[in-house]
């Protein structure tokens, strides 16, 4: 396990965002980034999340293969979630590559990707 400050997560999740892969990162809009300790209750519960089961990351939002050309009035949101990623790294390249790969696969769900598809293209 390592554990790094709340800016030094910030940056690196800064840093993975800004390696996302284009065209993909540049047509993302309205979503909002954004990292927890934990899980909330409700994230938790939404989920289904059981007690041993650990969360690196949750799009929540309405993704873009299901709009039908409308746009939310919210914002999508991804989360992060900072205490797991740290959990299972050994060392910060761990887990800026953690915190990358959650976010890419987030990110697949924010354009519609199933798990399935997200585990295929991986």
């Amino acid at each position: 396990m390592i554990s790094v400050s709340d800016n030094q997560f910030q940056a690196m999740v800064n840093e993975a965002a800004a390696r996302l892969p284009e065209p993909h990162k540049s047509q993302i809009t309205n979503v909002a980034l954004l990292y927890a300790d934990q899980p909330s209750a409700e994230q938790a519960d939404k989920i289904g999340l059981r007690q041993d089961q650990l969360l690196l990351g949750l799009y929540e939002g309405v993704p873009l293969t299901q709009r039908q050309g409308m746009q939310p009035h919210f914002p999508d949101k991804i989360t992060l979630f900072k205490d797991a990623l740290q959990l299972l790294s050994t060392d910060q390249d761990d887990l800026q590559q953690r915190i990358y790969h959650t976010l890419w696969h987030e990110v697949a769900h924010y354009y519609g990707l199933d798990h399935p598809a997200i585990h295929a293209l991986e």
